[in-house]
């Protein structure tokens, strides 16, 4: 019986010992001048280091300079947070929160006035922890004895999701003696997590983490107050509905309340919409040029024209101008590190052009817009020749909004800079959050497959680029805005649930983009589903599962 087998490491052949654990693999390969392994996709499913391969198999590394990687880190690094605060306050709370700062922002109830330095006492204990080095171990149990295990910790908002788990066991992590299920991998064991910070932010904590970027230090505090006072009003509308998790929004829609969660939150989001236009309607004379930015996936087109509705209402009409129609002639893009062309670039956009047409539109002159023809990659003219009077404000919906250099020539005071984004606030538990990014990417996948033919491994394919841009060209300016808007609702993965997971199902396990793929589903399995036919025409969900009254 042979007692060899053959990994495909990264590519490289190796002859390894069976029961071999990845971790033993991945030490031996570290390069000290590399980003940390934490994981590996053996035959195109991840795994954990303390794996053992049971056959050849072909297995690449994940390291802190992937997304999967990080995703690793940061979930384990969690963990530890949460077991330091239970150390020092055995009744408290913790709820993670989301994303900020380049952190992880958390809460800590139940526990004394949180200060600078009771954040320094929880960070002193984490890194007892991490220096102990106690393993993270896994044991599979029947849901019961799970159950039992989570009321014991105090998370009994695990205890009400898992009524919605339709399996019979869950594997249950443990680090010293606190045990905990994230929904998720998990390092070997807490040594692993050297690099992070934590850091007082009223009312709570970041959690500072390595970025995949530079995963050798911990990303520096970026402070976004407005950002931040969004996802404030995201949390308290939640608290005001009763729906911080999934579970609460199951009970919600079991209970017959989905209509009523839907009219409710439409109307806040169009009273809110309605505020804006009031509030550019009073300032006529000097907004002339309203720009509206936000990631891919936010609901920009929607709220554009809902936003033009408003003004209607305050006897404002507003003119769309697009902005691909001033891209430059595809020969003269500008190209990326990888010599590709840039469209993402603002510099792939004519700003000479742009800004003078715009200019000589709020002066009252007659402008012929032009045509960007996409299959010539050539600016056409064809006769589109507007004038504009006092009561006509433009609109314009793009990537560059926000960013000073798209409209240098336009004094500031003329300009009103909208920011928008899906900024949801809807927890798996208090401590499995869902990505914002996550929900934008199942948004812009039912859109793509239903209305675009495209299938989502292709969208998942051109989601890096994507977010790329998005790092580059918007987040640095969305601070910049006069207004943020968060299009997320409430119930919308619940919606979009019936539409993505037989997408989501239909990929196969040798695809490249599995991994994710499955660890979609894992948290989408989770929502009780909701009837699409309550959502409203003019809803900014109908412009990712048809029916908009604005198509």
């Amino acid at each position: 019986m042979t007692k060899t087998m053959q990994i495909t490491w990264n590519g490289k052949p190796l002859k390894v010992n069976k029961g071999v654990t990845l971790q033993e693999i991945a030490t031996r390969q570290q390069k000290a001048n590399e980003p940390l392994i934490v994981a590996a996709i053996v035959d195109n499913r991840v795994r954990e280091l303390t794996y053992s391969p049971e056959k050849d198999s072909i297995v690449k590394p994940i390291d802190l300079s992937m997304k999967d990687g990080m995703r690793i880190y940061l979930r384990s690094l969690t963990f530890i947070f949460i077991r330091a605060c239970k150390e020092l306050f055995p009744e408290c709370k913790v709820s993670v929160e989301h994303s900020y700062g380049g952190g992880l922002y958390c809460e800590v109830y139940n526990t004394e006035t949180l200060s600078p330095r009771v954040v320094s006492r929880i960070e002193q204990q984490m890194q007892t922890i991490i220096d102990e080095d106690e393993p993270f171990g896994k044991t599979e149990v029947a849901m019961a004895e799970a159950n039992q295990i989570f009321l014991e910790m105090g998370m009994e908002d695990k205890v009400e999701i898992m009524k919605y788990r339709k399996e019979d066991t869950i594997r249950v992590y443990r680090n010293g003696w606190m045990r905990d299920y994230l929904f998720g991998y998990m390092v070997p064991s807490a040594g692993y997590l050297r690099k992070f910070g934590l850091k007082f932010y009223l009312p709570g904590v970041i959690l500072q983490y390595p970025s995949f970027e530079e995963p050798g230090k911990v990303r520096p505090f970026q402070d976004n107050p407005k950002l931040f006072k969004v996802f404030r009003q995201a949390e308290k509308w939640s608290d005001s509905q009763g729906i911080r998790n999934i579970a609460d929004l199951n009970r919600c829609i079991e209970e017959g309340r989905g209509p009523d969660l839907v009219r409710i939150s439409e109307a806040a989001q169009e009273k809110f919409f309605g505020s804006i236009a009031d509030d550019i309607a009073q300032h006529t004379d000097a907004i002339r040029l309203i720009l509206i930015a936000g990631p891919s996936s936010s609901g920009k087109t929607t709220f554009a024209q809902r936003l033009r509705v408003q003004l209607m209402v305050n006897g404002l009409h507003p003119v769309p101008i697009s902005m691909d129609n001033y891209y430059l002639d595809r020969d003269l893009v500008p190209v990326d590190e990888k010599g590709e062309q840039d469209l993402e670039s603002i510099d792939a956009i004519d700003l000479e052009l742009f800004n003078e047409q715009m200019i000589r539109l709020i002066q009252g002159q007659r402008v012929e817009i032009p045509h960007y023809n996409f299959l010539t990659g050539k600016r056409e003219y064809l006769g589109n020749s507007i004038q504009l009077s006092q009561t006509q404000p433009i609109i314009v919906e793009g990537i560059h909004g926000l960013n000073e250099k798209l409209t240098e020539m336009i004094p500031r005071e003329n300009k009103y800079k909208i920011y928008i984004s899906a900024l949801t606030q809807l927890n798996v538990d208090d401590h499995n959050r869902i990505l914002t990014t996550d929900a934008r990417l199942i948004r812009r996948m039912v859109r793509d497959y239903h209305f675009r033919g495209t299938a989502v491994e292709d969208t998942l394919k051109m989601w890096r680029s994507v977010r790329r841009g998005e790092e580059r060209y918007i987040f640095p300016f969305q601070e910049t805005a006069d207004i943020m808007i968060n299009s997320a609702l409430l119930y919308e993965l619940a919606v979009l649930k019936p539409l993505i997971l037989p997408l989501l199902e239909a990929v196969p396990e040798e695809d490249a983009y599995f991994p994710e793929v499955n660890r979609q589903k894992k948290f989408l399995k989770y929502f009780v589903e909701m009837d699409p036919e309550v959502i409203p025409s003019n809803s900014i969900l109908r412009e990712f599962i048809g029916g908009s009254s604005f198509a």
